[in-house]
């Protein structure tokens, strides 16, 4: 039976009374005075209405971040100057990393542990490119006696932040850091289900020493504030992360501006379990990555797919772990999974829960959890025995729902594997190295851990291939987005060229050269 812990409602103190966008350096309403209602999710009540930015919101914040590109010091500032600032971001987010968590954990329903976790990764992600900025190098070409070829990097302009509600501050971060690093200037536009720790962004900015105009924050819904930034003339650039559906409507309302995109959207990803793995290892690992975050990740490995020889074996120490999970109040440290982000998602959740009653063996959860009657809780639920054409195997359900199907040859491994949309993570579990490289390199992912879970270098790309992204960030692929690569070309010698129309012909003389070609 899944454990639960008992039933609290955690408010923080001091919390706001109203969300305001951040434009110009300032707090402001909207034009419109117009408002949403934001729920906490363990009481699905209102604590705090957010400004609704329109277009003309969206305006105002972009006119803000072109002046402080065109005519503020941020663009121009050397990058042991622009790191500074950053490290200052980053040491300011350290300091309160704990009353980070707990407003992340109230507005979202992430265990609070793991919320923790996130505010210091999002510290980190500052630090990071604030070496990376001074430690990068371009290239440099040297054909002797003849050219020299160097790389000018110059920062793009007004980057377009569009954000998720899962893991929100840290999301935040991981766009903003290298944006800000690059030179850039930004408008951010966070999630509407989770405002909160994003309104935080403009106090540790300011205080940390960030121009007016560099940094810009717009609330609201989607169709919105979103769709007015993406179509924004003056909003050169686009990084969005969140659903693949969302992601092709960008795609087609950027089309006309041209505009540079990185998406990081949907993800079904496969954990492929082989009869030679680390089993304990393996059941930790798979557990962790479908579970952790309350299942709304995009990298959650929801399909396992595992070797016929070991697959009782698996299912049922899998469904007993998944048992004991402890869910519940998500500011108790104990708590394993949380409250769901939004009633609309526990809702779409349990439709798949539900469906998977018909599409699979219910091996655990399925339902509520015990002692847990309102908020947006689900146990966590396992589903044996899942035919590839499923939709519970072939849809994102982000939530705490995996599918378990067994294989029996790694040819038909790879098939599963790769017989879906999305293609965003893999996870391989074997001890045979050759197996390992070769089934990571022909899996359709753009991210493959071998006998390991989710753990991240910050230098290595981060993105997914079908419809799980276009492009990638991470380390230098980041900086890469966010600035034009000028390539400058210098002749160092005697110029040589072929002297088109040097040579000048008298009218007379053409006759005659036409003349003696005639008599030819």
């Amino acid at each position: 039976m899944t454990q639960h812990a008992e039933p609290t409602h955690h408010v923080p103190e001091n919390l706001p009374g109203t969300i305001q966008h951040f434009i110009d350096g300032e707090f402001v309403d909207s034009v419109s005075g117009r408002t949403f209602d934001v729920l906490d999710p363990v009481s699905n009540e209102t604590y705090v209405t957010a400004a609704a930015g329109q277009r003309e919101d969206i305006d105002l914040a972009v006119a803000a971040a072109t002046r402080a590109f065109k005519e503020g010091p941020w663009p121009r500032m050397k990058p042991r100057e622009r790191a500074r600032v950053l490290n200052r971001i980053a040491d300011a987010v350290e300091a309160q990393d704990a009353r980070l968590a707990e407003l992340e954990t109230f507005d979202t329903g992430l265990p609070i542990t793991q919320a923790l976790g996130q505010a210091q990764r999002a510290a980190e992600n500052f630090r990071f490119f604030a070496d990376l900025i001074v430690a990068q190098s371009d290239d440099a070409y040297k054909v002797p006696g003849s050219q020299l070829n160097y790389v000018n990097r110059k920062p793009i302009g007004v980057a377009g932040l569009i954000t998720p509600w899962n893991t929100p501050f840290m999301l935040e971060s991981w766009k903003l850091a290298p944006a800000l690093a690059s030179g850039c200037t930004v408008v951010l536009k966070p999630a509407e289900f989770t405002p909160l720790s994003a309104s935080l962004w403009a106090g540790i900015f300011r205080d940390a020493g960030l121009p007016d105009g560099v940094f810009n924050l717009v609330n609201g819904l989607g169709e919105e504030a979103g769709d007015a930034l993406v179509k924004h003339p003056d909003v050169p650039l686009i990084s969005f992360t969140g659903e693949s559906r969302t992601g092709q409507i960008i795609f087609a309302n950027a089309a006309p501006f041209l505009k540079g995109l990185s998406m990081e959207l949907g993800g079904k990803s496969p954990a492929v379990v082989f009869a030679d793995a680390d089993l304990e290892a393996a059941i930790d690992s798979t557990l962790f990555g479908v579970f952790s975050l309350n299942g709304e990740r995009c990298t959650a490995g929801s399909r396992i797919l595992v070797e016929r020889a070991i697959y009782d074996e698996f299912c049922e120490r899998y469904a007993e772990r998944a048992k004991n999970i402890v869910v519940g109040d998500p500011h108790d440290p104990k708590t394993e999974v949380g409250a769901l982000v939004h009633p609309e998602h526990h809702e779409k959740v349990m439709s798949y829960v539900e469906l998977g009653k018909q599409e699979g063996r219910l091996l655990a959860g399925g339902g509520r959890p015990e002692g847990l009657p309102t908020g947006n809780y689900v146990a966590p639920t396992v589903f044996a025995d899942v035919a590839p054409d499923a939709r519970i195997f072939q849809e994102e359900i982000f939530g705490p729902v995996v599918a378990i199907t067994p294989f029996d040859t790694d040819e038909e491994a790879l098939e599963l594997a790769n017989g879906v949309r999305y293609g965003l993570a893999a996870y391989i579990w074997t001890s045979d190295l050759t197996r390992a490289h070769t089934f990571a390199q022909s899996v359709e992912a753009g991210m493959v851990w071998l006998n390991s879970h989710n753990v991240r270098d910050l230098r290595t790309p981060f993105g997914g291939v079908k419809a799980s992204g276009l492009g990638h960030e991470g380390g230098y692929r980041s900086i890469d987005f966010y600035t034009d690569q000028q390539a400058v070309h210098i002749t160092l010698g005697a110029v040589h060229t072929a002297r088109f129309g040097a040579t000048v012909h008298q009218p007379e003389e053409a006759a005659e050269a036409a003349e003696d070609a005639g008599d030819a």
